[in-house]
Order: structure tokens, then sequence, then C-alpha cells
């Protein structure tokens, strides 16, 4: 039977074809008649040889119970060696060794390897002293001793590569663990990155379209009332856009490209735009050339800063004014909005934009600051274009 066969059965199996191999084995040597270890004339018959080899085989059975197995064991080959030594008692009880420093506990695995080592100095000493004949008695030692230290020393370095083998298994569990939480923490922060932005973008655009169509509503003049709904049309679109790249990235497989490009500071005409359909008075310094190659996340980051600074604006200082300065100076992008205060302003942690436009700037490296200026309110932001602040 291929050994991988063998190893896939229950361990009763396994140990009863180990017993039934070294009965047969045993059986053969008896009864040819090389069974003799020390040479003379074998005082036991054959068949007490054959019953001390059944015993001691049906111990086999039990081979894993440390220490019961090797202690009756041990009382089989004691009974043996006052017979006469043979070969295949001693051979099968190898495997009693072999099992009691494999399978025991570390305890009895460390008092298995104390007692070989001992029976090599101990076994040689008492042959020494006691022996009339010392040559004869010193071989017949030396002839005896791997029977004891090889197959201890086989269990226990089987059972050394096994213990590192589980502690690698162990080690590459917990490594696998700690990606899998790392992979969790990342699809979450990200998510909570996606829906941030996706609540800026969307909030900018309902704010600006329920802001004009009020406006729209109250405007006697049709001209003026078609251009503030051609400005709701377009926020209305622009938000539908930016909706569905964010579903469709949401459900992408794989890392799949956006379906739209996203935002940049050269689309802020856009943006003023539609803030003066919705009333405001909206002036912008801008030194930046749109051809300019920033990098794309300071550059998606300084449009929606933007974006959110006039959607508050849009929201707290209805038809005031607004100035927006964009100027790039020694490798840093500046964004300010200022606008004045003509409401009262919101509470602290009524809402996410400043958070939001915060996070963003921490994101590429850089700062932004807000709060009251004047009789007015500033937005500035700093973002470096080369590298952290």
């Amino acid at each position: 039977m291929p050994l991988p066969r063998l190893r896939s059965l229950p361990v009763w199996q396994q140990d009863g074809l180990i017993a039934l191999a070294g009965w047969l084995l045993g059986f053969l040597v008896y009864a040819t008649g090389a069974h003799r270890i020390v040479s003379g004339y074998d005082h036991a018959p054959l068949g007490v040889r054959l019953l001390e080899l059944g015993v001691l085989c049906g111990l086999q059975l039990v081979r894993r119970r440390v220490p019961l197995a090797l202690v009756l064991a041990t009382a089989v080959v004691a009974a043996d060696l006052w017979l006469g030594p043979s070969l295949p008692v001693l051979i099968v009880y190898t495997d009693f060794l072999y099992a009691a420093t494999l399978y025991g506990t570390r305890r009895a695995s460390r008092v298995m390897i104390g007692l070989a080592a001992f029976s090599v100095v101990g076994v040689l000493a008492a042959v020494l002293v006691l022996a009339q004949q010392w040559r004869t008695a010193v071989l017949a030692a030396v002839s005896l001793l791997p029977f004891v230290i090889t197959p201890v020393w086989w269990a226990a370095n089987v059972r050394q590569q096994r213990d590192v083998a589980e502690t690698e298994r162990a080690n590459a569990a917990q490594v696998a663990k700690i990606a899998d939480l790392d992979r969790r923490a990342a699809v979450a922060a990200e998510r909570g990155r996606m829906a941030r932005d996706l609540h800026d973008v969307i909030a900018g655009h309902l704010s600006a379209i329920a802001i004009q169509s009020e406006a729209a509503l109250s405007l006697p003049d049709p001209k003026l009332a078609k251009a503030v709904l051609e400005s709701v049309r377009e926020n209305s679109v622009s938000a539908l856009e930016e909706m569905r790249a964010m579903i469709g990235l949401l459900k992408a497989d794989g890392g799949a490209a956006e379906t739209t490009a996203p935002a940049r500071l050269a689309d802020l005409a856009k943006l003023v735009e539609s803030a003066r359909a919705s009333g405001l008075e909206v002036h912008v310094d801008s030194t930046v050339d749109d051809r300019l190659p920033l990098p794309a996340a300071v550059d998606l980051t300084a449009y929606r800063i933007a974006q959110e600074a006039l959607t508050n604006a849009v929201k707290h200082a209805p038809g005031g004014r607004v100035d927006i300065a964009v100027h790039c100076v020694d490798g840093v992008l500046a964004v300010e909005v200022r606008n004045d205060v003509r409401a009262p302003l919101p509470a602290a942690g009524g809402g996410t934009g400043l958070l939001s436009m915060r996070e963003r700037a921490d994101a590429v490296g850089g700062e932004l600051t807000a709060g009251p200026a004047g009789d007015g309110w500033l937005v500035r932001a700093k973002l470096p274009v080369g590298g952290p602040l």
C-alpha cells in the first residue's frame, strides 16, 4: 500500500498493520533460526518465542498510549532477555521506544532521550564490571545499544521537524489573519473616503439646485429664470455623472478605471457660474495656468475644497460676495475662498464639510484653516505640489 494511502487510514488501522507486519517478520526470523543474538543453545522453545512476539505485537495496538504500552512492552522484553535475547523481540521493541518519544508529552520525550543516553554509559559500565569474558560482553552490549539509541534519536528528530512545521503553520495562519484584518480595514477606510467624497459632491450640487430653483420661482424676468434653470440642469447632470462614476467604481472588479475623468481646477469656471446663478457675486483671481501639470490628487483636492467652500457660501451667505484666489508659489498651491457672512454661522459639528476639507488636505500632505476673517469667513488651503509640507 502506498505511504500516502497508509497515512490516510485511521490510527487504529495503521497500528494494526504495523503489528501484523512485525509479527510476520518475527515469525520468519524464528522459523529460520536466525533470532539468536548471543551464540549458544536457545533454552526457550519456538512456541514460547512466538507467544512473546504475539503479546508484544498485540501491545502495538496501544503503542501511542504512553507510558502504559512502553511499560508492558518492557516487561515482555525483560522476560525475553531472561530466556536469552532474541532479535525479533528487540526489533519490535524499538517501535515502542520510537512511539514513546514521538507521541508522548514533551516531558516524556525528554525523559526518553535521557534514558537512551544513560543506557549507553550504564550498560557499558555494568558489562565491564560484571562480565567474566569482557570482550564478548562488550561486543554483545555494543550490538544491543543501537536498538535503544536509533529509535529514540529518529523519533526526536521527527518530533522536532513536526514541531517546527506546526510553528510555521501557526505563524502563517497568524500572518494570513493579520493580512485579512489589514485588508478589511483598508476596504473600510476606502469606503469611508468614497462615502465622504460622494457626500461632498452630491451635497454641493443639490444645495446649488435647491437654492437656484427657489430663486428661479421668484424671478420675474423669463430670460434670467431660463439662465438659472440651465444652471440647475447642469448641476443635476453633473451630480448624476458623479454618482454614476462612483457607483461604477464601487461595482467594478479588479481596479477598473473610472468612467469619467476626475474634476480639476480647470473646471472651476463651471462652479463659479453655478454659484453666480445662485445669486452670489463671485470674483476669481487665479494665476494657475490650466495647462500646468498639477498632481492629480492635488488638482482634485483643490477643486473639492473650492466646491465645498462655495457650497457653504451659498448656504450661509446667500446674495453675498465671494473672492476666490488660486496661486502656485514655491511648489505650494494655495486656494483661498473668502465670503461675507450674511447669516449666523452653523453650530460646530453641525456638518461634515469642514472636516472633509481638512481630511482632503491632510491626505495630500497639505494643511487647511477655516474661520472668521474680519466681517467674513475665510477658507485657506495650502497643498504641496512637489511633496509634503
